[in-house]
C-alpha cells in the first residue's frame, strides 16, 4: 500500500498494464513528452517511448477513429481527450462506430478500446470546459461508461477498463487529481457495473457520483451528531448501471436522495431516480429527491461554485427535508 493521488493512481494503471501487454498503447494531445495536459501520463513516453506512446494532432475526430480502427485489429489502445466537452467533435466514431462495431459484424470483432477524458466542473473555467456529459455517453447502446471517485477505484476500474473487450468512456475529475488515498501496489482489479458502499447507513439512501461523492460522506458526518444515519451509494459504473445495490438500500432506508455534478434535466440523476420511483415505489416513504445545477451553462469564475453545485451544506439540507 501507498498513498496515491488521484492523478498518479491512473499513471500507475496505465503503466502496468503497459507493461503486462504490449499491445496496450497511448494517444492524445500532449501526452508524450509533455506528460499529459494535466499530467495524466508522466513518465510514460520515457518508458515505453514514441511508437507506445504518442502524441496526435489536435483533431479528436481522427484520434478517436485511430483508436476505434486499432482495436478493430487485436490492439488495446487508450484514446485521450482533454475535455468532455469535446466529445461532441468525435461522437460519431463513438457512437456509431466504437458502440456498434461488435454488434453490427456479429462479434467477428471486438472493441477493446478505452476513451480517457476529463470534465473541469468546479473549476471555474467556462462553458466549453466544465460540462459533464455521462448522461449522453449512457445512453448509447454497446458503450461502457465510468466514472471513479477516488484513486483507488480510479486505479482498480481503469485497469479493468483496458482489459474489458469493449469500448469504455473513463471520465476523471480534473478538481480531484490531488486526492490522496492509500492504493495498493501492483494488481488491483475492481469490476465494471459494481456499486460500492462508501458508508452504510439506515436513514436515507445517498446515490452520490463523481464529485459528489466525499460531500455526500461529509455531509453523513455532520448528519451523524444528530443521529441521522445515511448510506453513501457510489455507483462507480454509470453504465452499466448496478440498479441492484441502490434497490437494496432504498428498500431498507425508505427514502433516497440522488446528488450530481451534472445538470438535473435528462441527467444520470435523473435515471437512477426514475428506476427507484419504478421498482421501489412501495418501500418509499418520500418521493425521490435530486439534488444537481442548475439548467444553465457554467459561467467563467469560481464564485459561482457554490451557486451551481450541489455542496455538503445543500445535502445536509435535502436529508433533512427528507427526514421530516
Amino acid at each position: 500500500m501507498a498513498t496515491k493521488t488521484y492523478c498518479w493512481a491512473i499513471i500507475d494503471a496505465m503503466r502496468e498494464e503497459m507493461e503486462r501487454d504490449e499491445k496496450v498503447f497511448l494517444i492524445g494531445e500532449d501526452v508524450g513528452p509533455a506528460g499529459g495536459a494535466f499530467g495524466a501520463s508522466r513518465g510514460l513516453f520515457d518508458t515505453f517511448g514514441p511508437f507506445r506512446v504518442r502524441d496526435t494532432p489536435i483533431s479528436e475526430e481522427i484520434i478517436v477513429g485511430l483508436g476505434v480502427g486499432a482495436a478493430m485489429t487485436g490492439r488495446r489502445p487508450i484514446v485521450e481527450i482533454m475535455f468532455i466537452d469535446f466529445l461532441g467533435l468525435c461522437l460519431d466514431q463513438i457512437a456509431n462506430q466504437a458502440a456498434k462495431t461488435h454488434y453490427i459484424y456479429d462479434g467477428l470483432f471486438k472493441m477493446p478500446l478505452v476513451i480517457r477524458t476529463s470534465t473541469a466542473v468546479e473549476m471555474g473555467i467556462g462553458p466549453h470546459h466544465s460540462q459533464l456529459w455521462e448522461a449522453i455517453l449512457g445512453h448509447i447502446p454497446g458503450l461502457k461508461v465510468v466514472m471513479p471517485s477516488t484513486p483507488r477505484d480510479a486505479k482498480g476500474l481503469l485497469k479493468s477498463a483496458i482489459r474489458d473487450d469493449n469500448p469504455v468512456v473513463f471520465i476523471e475529475h480534473i478538481a480531484m487529481h490531488r486526492l490522496k488515498e492509500e492504493v495498493e501496489d501492483g494488481e488491483l482489479l475492481i469490476p465494471l457495473g459494481k456499486a460500492d458502499v462508501k458508508r452504510a447507513g439506515r436513514d436515507v439512501t445517498v446515490v452520490a457520483s463523481g464529485l459528489m461523492v466525499a460531500r455526500a460522506l461529509a455531509a453523513a458526518e455532520t448528519l451523524a451528531k444528530d443521529g441521522i444515519e445515511i448510506e453513501v451509494i457510489d455507483p462507480r459504473t454509470i453504465s452499466p448501471l448496478d440498479i441492484d445495490t441502490i434497490l437494496e438500500s432504498v428498500r431498507r432506508t425508505n427514502r433516497a436522495l440522488v446528488v450530481t455534478s451534472a445538470v438535473k434535466q435528462f441527467g444520470f440523476g435523473s435515471e437512477v431516480a426514475a428506476e427507484i420511483q419504478e421498482r421501489a415505489f412501495f418501500d418509499l416513504d418520500q418521493p425521490v429527491k435530486r439534488l444537481s445545477p442548475p439548467f444553465t451553462p457554467a459561467p467563467f469564475g469560481r464564485q459561482f461554485d457554490a451557486f451551481l453545485n450541489p455542496n455538503t451544506e445543500s445535502i445536509v439540507t435535502a436529508v433533512r427535508e427528507l427526514m421530516a
